[in-house]
């Protein structure tokens, strides 16, 4: 297929006949549907918009909002959803400007975009401030009392205001609306927190009397109105009619050149996408490049900035975590000002920051959800037809996909799923909320049944006349972040600077930053160099060296509770919780060049163990034909368990490294070959699931994957996994590719 685009006398269509080009189609444009103005919007805020009409999910979220009712909109990116829900907050505040309104963003940009869009609007009587860990002491007091347009994100939330509710007693008596952006961002770990944040907010304005309306706003995901209700416990309209117009635009997915077909190996996703984003920028197009890492995203500009002349490279920039507020609003300005010809990103830019129009997008490697890829490439094509790569990595999820074309094209968006009543998500908030105001049943329809059960059992808690209260010292909410679902955690710590990186939940931390361990933190790396178990700290240094590290474990799994039982796929399929017992026993040094192993290294650490929800199988005679002597039993179990994870992010919202697994030719309560899939985090956020749900698409995608595969052993594309505990020893492709055949038969032969 030829495509032809031009910005002056640039064109791109020679790109796409390269043999790397693996998939070239063309989205057709559509027109905008628009309905105008609400007649009843408050005059002075009319004569402030800069247009006559809405698109129809703008209208129609105004009028779901009129009637009170909460909702969520989800629609493209690009759509104009920022408007459908300033609007109803904005009318509000015009005609009452004591109203307030709580806006709450998952990163600090994002609420600064969103602070730069409210002013150029000049909205009658809108006082609009942000308040975060940035916001000096002296203007948090200011804040609470006169901005009634509050910008804060969760983790603000949690642990600044909440617990101190009586200095924010003026903001939540009033407090009319609490706008939820991103809201897909708020699922496993971190959703699952965030939905009792929320609850305790809504517990709170209830409290100070007020009953706020949520106004949320997501990314097009399978399940918005399930999410509204995980997320805030609220009932909300769901608006998906998306009205905006959309430009044509193109879709390449580019596959590096096969270096060697038997180990996988193939060009550097990084190298080609400098190499594409030099040719575009060189032609004039403006071009965002999405990389996974801070790391690449630098690497990437590099690279591009050595193929290009000097007045183009003096129009390009990285952007990632890690620079000062300041310059991000630099690079961001010059973007939307048409300065920047190009710029390498980390996923920062993929959320709603306004960036400008742009005509080229590229995502170098999958970026984990087919909804935070469509988020990267609505970024192209504001001008008019854009171009939309995916530059595949050898994962074997991108290699499926450039194999597969429709798989990702025509595939819908995930569900988010997360679970707030997660016994070790909830204890917490259940301490915090006692702590904020005593608990009792009437609790029971914002925080749920979940929460008045557990309160119960927790013994910092005392049950008094009023309910139960906070009986312990300090401020529960200051024990315990948003990101993990165990307070026992390690810090990693840089240990010439002594700053704290982040936090590891400690059945991960042996495995990941153990002595000797190369750690990753968005996109850097550093070398462990001591792992303190009493004091439970790694002190880490940055590391620039040519080998990863892989951690080998003995895991065990001991099934605690079958909650579900189907016969799917020819077997009997399980759902329920089990217990993983885990032991770091050594690790390998491997070369970054050709994954060979450089050094193995036997390590002395406690073992770990934590209940989670897993799935499990256990394949029928018939299945396990010609396969059942060991070792070939053993490899066919262990691949098609390790192809099973790579596929199972397609179903659920996760990544990868969300899920474990084990696979035994004999499990000692099953006493048969038995293959496990769980949810890697602390008692479980729904992923697996999601699995069983949809256990029969996600066997057969699996088995597509295997096929398509050019390797015959096994390799990064198919079954190996580069976390795997066994280190990919004993993986049998051939086996795994008749197992996993044979369950697709056994569905298609019951339906």
């Amino acid at each position: 297929m030829r495509v032809r685009m031009a910005v002056g006398a640039a064109t791109w269509d020679d790109l796409l006949d390269g043999e790397e080009a693996a998939h070239v189609e063309t989205l057709p444009a559509t027109e905008s549907r628009t309905a105008p103005l609400p007649e009843n919007l408050h005059s002075g805020l009319r004569e402030a918009l800069p247009f006559p009409t809405l698109y129809v999910h703008q209208r129609k979220a105004f009028d779901v909002a009129a009637r009170g009712d909460h909702l969520i909109l989800a629609t493209g990116t690009a759509s104009g959803k920022s408007l459908g829900f300033n609007l109803p907050v904005l009318d509000r505040i015009a005609r009452e400007p004591k109203s307030r309104a709580l806006y709450l963003y998952p990163t600090k940009a994002l609420a600064q975009d969103q602070a730069r869009a409210l002013a150029e609007l000049h909205a009658p009587n809108v006082r609009a401030a942000i308040y975060d860990g940035d916001t000096p002491g002296e203007r948090r007091w200011q804040i609470r009392k006169w901005a009634n347009v509050i910008l804060t994100n969760p983790d603000m939330l949690h642990v600044g205001v909440l617990p101190h509710h009586d200095r924010w007693a003026d903001v939540l008596h009033n407090l009319r609306y609490i706008v939820v952006d991103e809201a897909h961002v708020y699922r496993g770990v971190f959703g699952s927190h965030v939905g009792n944040v929320l609850r305790r907010l809504r517990r709170l304005a209830q409290v100070y009397g007020a009953e706020p309306q949520f106004l949320m706003a997501s990314a097009t995901i399978a399940n918005p109105g399930e999410l509204a209700q995980s997320i805030a416990g609220v009932e909300a309209t769901v608006i998906e009619d998306d009205g905006a117009p959309r430009a044509e635009r193109t879709i390449l997915l580019w596959n590096p050149e096969l270096l060697d077909a038997e180990l996988g190996l193939r060009a550097s996703a990084l190298g080609d996408a400098s190499k594409l984003m030099a040719d575009l920028v060189s032609r004039g197009l403006r071009t965002i490049c999405f990389a996974k890492s801070r790391k690449a995203a630098e690497l990437i500009h590099r690279f591009t900035v050595q193929r290009v002349d000097d007045e183009v490279a003096k129009r390009l920039a990285p952007y990632r975590a890690g620079y000062t507020p300041a310059q991000r609003r630099n690079i961001e300005r010059r973007l939307v000002d048409g300065e920047l010809l190009g710029v390498a990103a980390t996923d920062a830019l993929e959320l709603g920051i306004d960036i400008g129009l742009l005509d080229c997008a590229i995502s170098v490697g999958f970026p984990g959800t087919v909804a935070s890829l469509r988020q990267q490439w609505g970024r192209a094509g504001r001008r008019g037809h854009g171009l939309a790569v995916l530059v595949a990595s050898e994962d074997a999820l991108d290699q499926y996909f450039v194999r597969e074309p429709e798989t990702l094209l025509k595939r819908s968006v995930e569900a988010a799923i997360l679970d707030h009543a997660n016994p070790r998500v909830l204890d917490g908030h259940v301490r915090a909320a006692a702590f904020e105001a005593p608990l009792d049943d009437d609790d029971r329809a914002t925080l749920g049944d979940e929460a008045l059960e557990r309160a119960a059992l927790l013994p910092e808690l005392q049950l008094t006349k009023n309910g139960y209260v906070w009986a312990g010292r300090d401020y529960p909410a200051g024990q315990f972040g948003l990101r993990s679902t165990t307070p026992d955690t390690f810090a990693v710590v840089e240990a010439t600077t002594g700053t704290v990186l982040g936090i590891v939940e400690r059945e991960r931390a042996y495995s990941t930053v153990h002595e000797g361990a190369v750690y990753l933190h968005l996109g850097e790396s550093y070398l462990v160099r001591e792992l303190d178990l009493q004091n439970r700290t790694a002190l880490v240094t940055p590391y620039n060296g040519d080998y990863y590290t892989q951690a080998k474990k003995d895991t065990n799994t001991a099934i605690e509770e079958t909650l579900r039982t189907e016969r799917r796929c020819g077997l009997d399929l399980h759902f329920g919780r089990i217990s993983v017992t885990e032991r770091v026993v050594a690790y390998q040094k491997k070369s970054i060049r050709d994954q060979s192993t450089l050094e193995t290294v036997e390590l002395d650490l406690p073992e770990t163990s934590f209940e989670t929800e897993a799935i499990w199988y256990v394949p029928e005679p018939a299945q396990l034909d010609g396969l059942e002597k060991m070792p070939k039993l053993l490899g066919t179990l262990h691949a098609a368990e390790h192809s099973m994870i790579a596929l199972l992010p397609l179903w659920a919202m996760c990544d990868r490294w969300d899920i474990g697994g084990l696979s035994t030719n004999i499990h000692f309560q099953t006493d048969a070959p038995t293959v496990f899939i769980y949810d890697g985090h602390s008692g479980g956020v729904g992923i697996t699931e999601r699995g069983f749900n949809s256990f029969e698409g996600w066997v057969e995608d699996t088995a597509r994957m295997l096929e398509g595969c050019p390797c015959t052993e096994g390799c990064p594309s198919c079954v190996q996994s580069p976390k795997c505990g066994n280190l990919n020893e004993m993986l049998d492709k051939d086996g795994a590719l008749t197992l996993l055949r044979r369950m697709v038969a056994a569905s298609t032969s019951a339906s």
